[in-house]
């Protein structure tokens, strides 16, 4: 990776108008990546699936901000991670080719405060994110994706892009802001990129810092129950059989508390495996296709953090 002191500085905006300003008059193509900031690799990814989508001379804009409506009480808003420095380095760096020239024509950062955001306080219209964020993280988080959706179609009138890059390690946002912008009719297209996992299999996430080293050590049998669940696929068992494998290894994990283990329509999160957890099938648990793609989904608590990772399975 080449460093960020060859790149070109980005434009950096803190306000709307600082933003409006950065990207008047620009008629290239454009793609922006929503992020919290505590950027990793996974969200590089996103920053260099942008860049490739928009071309030398296009535009890639990355927002960093954490949030408020996405996070309950007593949740982790307040020690969220926030790396803001460090952030705009990785993506800079993402960004710059072998010889440092910059690979698009600009990149702007937006890192806005909530007041920036939310400049009247709580918003008094609201979105509702419909039946998908009722289950799984829905359950667990029912305010969660209400505010995703927020923030998500706020950013997307801020910055006009033709293009927004959303992980699939978060697969039911990526489900629900799909929907948003299908039913809303935005101009937006949605670009869906593959998890990026460390060499021993964890998915990467920011509150991965939260581990310590043996927890860390223990959060491999998230990706192992996947493992198993795709075996399990591969070996010919249904959606149920799938689910019992990869509940299985997450059970029997040493210091690991499950949260759930599913298996749901990717798109509409119905239920596959007969398990109660994704949505109600529209003619009964008989209306449940026995084949084609499906989404196994784990989540599970290591001490006081929670993970969550998923992989897309084809049965039968």
């Amino acid at each position: 990776m080449t460093h960020a002191s060859h790149y070109a500085a980005p434009v950096l905006a803190r306000t709307r108008e600082e933003l409006a300003a950065a990207l008047a008059c620009d008629a290239a193509p454009r793609a922006v990546v929503m992020t919290m900031g505590a950027l990793h690799q996974g969200h590089f990814d996103l920053v260099a699936e942008a860049a490739r989508r928009v071309g030398p001379d296009g535009t890639v804009v990355v927002t960093i901000f954490v949030n408020p409506l996405q996070f309950a009480a007593g949740e982790d808003l307040d020690t969220y991670p926030r790396s803001l420095e460090a952030d705009v380095v990785g993506i800079s760096a993402t960004l710059a080719r072998e010889d440092g020239t910059p690979a698009v024509g600009r990149l702007v950062v937006f890192a806005p405060t909530p007041e920036v955001m939310y400049p009247d306080g709580e918003p008094s219209v609201r979105l509702d994110p419909g039946p998908a964020a009722t289950v799984l993280e829905g359950r667990t988080r029912p305010t969660h994706f209400a505010g995703v959706l927020q923030v998500v179609l706020t950013l997307m009138h801020l910055t006009q892009p033709r293009w927004a890059l959303f992980g699939r390690k978060d697969a039911q946002q990526l489900a629900v802001v799909s929907a948003m912008v299908r039913d809303l009719a935005v101009p937006v297209e949605i670009v869906p990129v593959d998890i990026r996992r460390e060499p021993d299999g964890l998915a990467m996430s920011s509150r991965n810092v939260y581990l310590s080293a043996e927890q860390r050590q223990q959060a491999l049998a998230l990706s192992r129950a996947l493992g198993a669940g795709r075996e399990a696929a591969a070996a010919g068992a249904d959606a149920a059989g799938v689910r019992a494998a990869a509940l299985e290894v997450l059970a029997a994990a040493p210091g690991v508390e499950v949260d759930y283990v599913a298996v749901v329509d990717p798109l509409s999160f119905t239920e596959r495996a007969g398990a109660g957890l994704g949505l109600a099938p529209a003619g009964g648990e008989a209306a449940v296709a026995t084949r084609g793609e499906v989404l196994l989904a784990v989540a599970a608590r290591l001490g006081t953090t929670r993970l969550i990772d998923n992989t897309l399975l084809t049965l039968g």
